[in-house]
């Protein structure tokens, strides 16, 4: 066969836009490096009149008919939401046609039914771009390190957090007013909900700990929390012991007595300023993996916007168009291990805490004797501050996420204690 593949694009905003132009800038370059000729054979939008730069003749409203039909070879999907991305997933699946897509929230949430139906067709479903943008991360899990024991892939998956938490760390600036400098630099939605709160992170370390770790995990199975209470205290303090603070999507495979299970997590935390996430500033992403084989590795780059994202869907459009030219689907998908998902409560955490209290002889000790009636051992502890204005800083070693929850719900409930002005966790990632 010779003739050009045609390529079905649903969405035309922000990357779609983008996949477009360079689908039609480079089609020369891309059919060579695919070999055979790339031609866009339609774009459906939900209003034509709102883009007047697509050639008339290629859009459409009716996405169900562009991607089932006959000529099509393959689907590219930006329009993202779970309905009717799924739908029209589903049905190009059944007519026969790969699907390149960006739509982590939908692969978060049913990413095993897409695989099994994409393997039933005998088609590919690929998705770089759903997770950190530009950087290649998804395909190295997939295929790259397949033969690898992973246990740990902890990311910085959230542009926009990552920009508000490196402002505050830069200028000392509280949570409110990184959030306004990023809104008016667009770097944060006008509702930011999905941001802040972990949700966007969260979608993400669902995918890349279903690959990791060939366990299927959806975005509920996800421990979540934002960034809305991280404080310029909080910042302040972790420079002070040498740290940074990140929201971070934590993957790990984690020994029992049981065997083996997942747990994945998005929260903020400390990390060590000496380690290599500490670094990724601004609105960057970066993904740091460890492997049995391959030891430490780390992806860093553009995690978000048009051109980046466009990057990476046409990284997988090629190879989804290259399988279609051999007549083979390319790498496939697998749950063959399917971990048992550790809960929040069972996964060994450390805390820093910030305790208000009243300077008198015996408090350390209360406090103290607190956390060891939760089993939960103390790794570091310092005084700042005299009278009313005492403060207690405390770090501790790593105990169970339940066992530091109750130790700071008692704290709470000392009368020495004035308040627990902050509770972030502390990862060493060593």
């Amino acid at each position: 066969m010779t003739g050009p593949l045609k390529v079905a694009l649903l969405g035309c905003g922000t990357v779609g836009s983008a996949v477009l132009r360079v689908l039609q800038d480079q089609a020369g370059d891309l059919g060579a490096r695919i070999g055979r000729p790339v031609e866009v054979a339609g774009v459906a939008v939900r209003r034509p009149a709102h883009h007047p730069d697509v050639p008339a003749h290629l859009l459409t409203t009716d996405a169900h008919a562009l991607v089932t039909r006959d000529d099509v070879d393959l689907v590219v999907e930006v329009i993202g939401g779970i309905e009717p991305a799924r739908s029209l997933m589903l049905a190009a699946f059944e007519a026969g046609k790969s699907v390149v897509s960006a739509n982590k929230a939908l692969l978060a949430e049913d990413g095993v039914a897409l695989h099994a139906a994409a393997a039933k067709a005998g088609v590919d479903l690929y998705y770089e771009a759903a997770v950190a943008g530009a950087i290649p991360i998804l395909r190295p899990l997939r295929e790259s390190l397949v033969g690898d024991q992973l246990s740990r892939v902890v990311g910085i998956v959230n542009g926009t957090t990552n920009y508000i938490l490196s402002r505050m760390a830069e200028t000392g600036a509280g949570f409110g007013e990184a959030l306004a400098e990023a809104t008016e630099l667009g770097y944060a939605e006008a509702d930011p909900t999905a941001d802040v709160d972990g949700f966007d992170a969260a979608a993400k370390a669902a995918i890349l700990a279903s690959l990791a770790f060939h366990t299927p995990v959806s975005a509920v199975d996800v421990y979540r929390e934002g960034i809305s209470t991280v404080t310029a205290t909080d910042v302040a303090r972790a420079a002070e012991i040498g740290c940074t603070v990140k929201l971070l999507a934590i993957c790990e495979r984690v020994a029992g007595e049981d065997g083996d299970s997942v747990a994945v997590r998005v929260h903020p935390a400390m990390i060590p300023t000496s380690h290599p996430l500490a670094s990724v500033g601004g609105a960057f992403n970066a993904v740091f993996v460890e492997a049995a084989a391959a030891g430490q590795l780390m992806f860093y780059g553009q995690g978000a916007g048009g051109e980046p994202t466009a990057s990476a869907v046409l990284g997988d459009l090629v190879a989804v168009a290259r399988s279609r030219v051999t007549g083979a689907p390319g790498p496939g998908v697998t749950g063959y291990a399917n971990l048992a998902l550790r809960p929040m409560a069972e996964t060994p955490t450390r805390y820093h805490v910030s305790l208000d209290v009243a300077d008198k002889p015996g408090v350390l000790a209360a406090v103290a004797q607190e956390f060891a009636r939760h089993e939960v051992s103390i790794s570091t502890v310092r005084q700042t501050g005299r009278g009313d204005a005492a403060t207690l800083v405390i770090v501790t070693h790593s105990a169970p996420d339940a066992a530091l929850s109750a130790t700071i719900a008692a704290l709470r409930e000392m009368p020495a204690v004035r308040g627990v002005t902050s509770v972030l966790r502390v990862e060493g990632l060593s």
